[in-house]
């Protein structure tokens, strides 16, 4: 019985209901967000457009940028320039760093090798790489993407290595009483046992890279959602920098929605 619930509940329905239940709820909040806006600047007057933009001079702004362009680029032209460079370094960061983690977590020879150099360079702030990657890469893309692999890349390895220490004792034992080793032992013991919390690194590890992305993108970019925010606060366009802000909270629900997919995918056990 069991079994028949897990898999009905992995199934692609299912999978479909989740998205479908996440987002009704997200719908429903940004609703209520709207109202409470309109109410406080368009509506009462309450909120001077001065501090704080109205739905309507946001929509005009939207408009703008969407058609016209802001910031040397259309909106779409930011948000592809954006979302590709965040899904390159997020991609390489949490290929590297779970491979990184699990390795540091299954042997103890290569935690003592790496761990002093990951202990000493883990407390530097990712946006203090931003010079170094400027002196070395120059302003375009690749600085960027070196910045967000760095910050993405910690939370990977730390959660990849505590997930593969937090495997139970009677698990391992099992495993070295049935003389599994190799590659069958990565994919059958600590791969699946180390999941969880390599799914936590991995949503870490996209918040900091879009956090980082912007700050970066501050800096030289030629397009980019980091770019309009940037313009946005030279020309004092409040309504503007409102709509690079909710681009990036769009980009970013939009993309941990997905990684959440993949998650109840990789562990369709867990998707109740």
């Amino acid at each position: 019985m069991h079994q028949r619930r897990i898999a009905a509940g992995s199934g692609p329905g299912s999978g479909v209901a989740l998205f479908l239940g996440s987002a009704s709820r997200a719908l429903s909040a940004i609703g209520a967000l709207l109202f409470v806006w309109w109410a406080a600047t368009d509506g009462t007057g309450l909120v001077s457009s001065v501090r704080f933009p109205s739905p309507s001079e946001t929509w005009v702004a939207w408009q703008q940028i969407l058609w016209e362009g802001y910031g040397s680029a259309r909106w779409h032209e930011h948000v592809i320039r954006s979302v590709a460079l965040v899904t390159l370094g997020f991609a390489a960061s949490a290929s590297l760093g779970v491979a990184l983690g699990l390795a540091m977590g299954s042997s103890r020879t290569i935690e003592a090798l790496v761990n002093p150099a990951f202990l000493f360079l883990r407390p530097i702030p990712p946006l203090a790489w931003i010079p170094l990657a400027i002196v070395w890469l120059g302003l375009g893309d690749s600085a960027k993407g070196m910045v967000i692999f760095v910050a993405a890349f910690v939370p990977s390895v730390i959660n990849s290595f505590s997930g593969v220490r937090q495997i139970d004792a009677p698990l391992l034992e099992a495993s070295a009483m049935l003389d599994v080793r190799g590659w069958r032992y990565w994919r059958e013991v600590l791969i699946p046992g180390a999941l969880p919390s390599i799914f936590t690194g991995l949503r870490l590890s996209l918040q900091a890279s879009w956090t980082t992305l912007v700050a970066a993108e501050l800096v030289g970019a030629v397009a980019g959602l980091g770019q309009i925010l940037n313009q946005g606060a030279q020309d004092i366009y409040t309504a503007m920098i409102l709509v690079g802000m909710i681009s990036v909270a769009s980009c970013g629900w939009l993309m941990t929605l997905a990684l959440g997919w993949v998650e109840r995918r990789a562990m369709p056990w867990r998707a109740h």
